[in-house]
């Protein structure tokens, strides 16, 4: 190596979502492959000599600055004498690739999404490596997130073309993965310690039509409820139009399937709705969440919701209001609409909606949540949950419910009455409730 005999060190940040993170986990394994010391998200010591490898985001305006800041930094600290080289991919690279490399020359080599084997190619190359990169499994990666759980990527891209979103222009059409291959992965992955799944897609509803001919969600969830050792699963990003209902029976009937779903509504007025090209009305979004309640008693509902999308009128809002109050999400999350470069929206629609009004929206909008979080919360004191442990602080431990997805949900402070160690399951009684946490005691 470079270094004499130490191995080379490599930083790789990751930007965005739990999919990138993925990507990340995969690119970090294939460098680790080649002989290099890979970190994560690390605070580098002074003086050390390192390549920075820059996972982007490119889905809304702030996730985009955001990287591009982090990309600034990283060459900050290249011409300070830190960083030796900066390697940029992910999302933003792949959609601005023609134009990013005369933006920011700084940056020594650019890669889009998917070319992370070119990532460790390339590092070998230009660090005069003698190692050569080990032909790994595409799915093989490096865990960054704490040993007992992880996200597990299923499918990539979307076929769905909403109006607003330009993650098909990045990621492609869509692509499942075999269920054969995923739970290859799922058992490979439950031998190292993970015990939590965290299942992701861009389209968990259409997982499966393009490879089977069929929806294959309930099938693949079902076999991995059923894998020795896998003791939760969480379901992340359904789509509302063609909902595939026969996965509601295998939440019901798997105690280790979560009774929680991720799927982003965006709104619920029908001109609005229309507008975002999402292809259901409100009747039948009301009617599909009927559903789901019904079929999977105490299920907890997370939803994604925009405001100030272009022809938002005051009386599309207060029928968003209306609707976060009718529904009372035990989840939800928000933002403000972004015109996005080349969407059906921003060639077709004006965004005549102004920064203010949107955020008077959206602070309202988060507001009605809160006081929702705060009931849902409170609904849970004197009920005893089973909480898996995270991480262990000075007074308390750090846990989760089944309700409770990592880095996004409400957290179980646990009182510390018994030793409990990371990855273990624990019934807790629940002591007392804040809008984003629990304080409990172990049974």
């Amino acid at each position: 190596m470079t270094q004499g005999m130490s191995r080379y060190k490599v930083n790789v940040v990751t930007m965005g979502c739990s999919k990138n993170l993925v990507d990340s986990e995969r690119v970090s394994r294939m460098l680790g492959d080649a002989g290099f010391d890979v970190s994560n998200d690390a605070d580098m010591s002074p003086g050390e000599r390192y390549t920075v490898v820059i996972n982007t985001c490119g889905f809304i305006g702030d996730a985009k600055e955001e990287s591009i800041e982090a990309i600034l930094e990283a060459c900050r600290a290249k011409e300070d004498g830190g960083v030796d080289r900066v390697y940029v991919m992910g999302c933003l690279s792949e959609r601005y690739r023609d134009d990013l490399p005369a933006e920011i020359p700084e940056v020594d080599r650019w890669f889009g999404k998917f070319d992370w084997a070119g990532v460790a190619d390339a590092l070998v190359a230009d660090t005069a490596s003698s190692y050569a990169r080990r032909r790994s499994r595409e799915w093989d990666r490096k865990i960054t997130t704490p040993s007992h759980h992880a996200y597990l990527k299923i499918a990539e891209g979307c076929n769905r073309f909403c109006a607003f979103c330009a993650i098909p222009l990045i990621t492609g059409r869509f692509k499942s993965r075999p269920i054969e291959e995923i739970l290859d992965e799922v058992a490979e992955l439950v031998s190292r310690g993970v015990v939590e799944f965290n299942v992701i897609a861009q389209d968990l509803s259409a997982y499966g039509h393009d490879i089977y001919g069929r929806s294959a969600l309930a099938e693949l969830i079902e076999r991995m409820a059923q894998t020795r050792g896998v003791g939760r699963i969480r379901l992340h990003y359904a789509y509302p139009a063609d909902f595939p209902y026969d996965i509601l029976p295998v939440m019901a009937a798997h105690d280790n399937v979560c009774k929680y779903l991720d799927i982003a509504l965006q709104h619920i007025d029908d001109t609005v709705l229309g507008n975002m090209r999402r292809h259901i009305t409100a009747d039948e979004t009301r009617r599909l969440l009927d559903r789901i309640r019904a079929e999977v008693p105490g299920i907890h509902i997370r939803t994604t919701l925009m405001v100030g999308f272009p022809g938002e009128t005051d009386e599309a809002f207060e029928r968003l209001i209306d609707f976060v109050k009718e529904q009372r999400f035990e989840r939800m999350g928000a933002f403000a609409y972004c015109e996005e470069d080349d969407t059906w929206a921003a060639r077709n629609l004006t965004d005549n909606i102004s920064d203010d009004v949107k955020q008077q929206r959206l602070d309202r909008l988060m507001a009605v949540q809160e006081d929702i979080a705060l009931e849902t919360n409170e609904a849970k004191v004197g009920k005893t949950l089973r909480v898996l442990i995270d991480v262990e602080q000075d007074d308390y431990y750090v846990g989760r419910t089944e309700f409770d997805s990592p880095e996004v949900d409400p957290e179980v402070l646990v009182e510390k009455t018994v030793n409990l160690k990371p990855g273990q399951f624990c019934d807790v009684e629940i002591l007392r409730a804040l809008p984003f946490e629990l304080i409990g005691r172990p049974v």
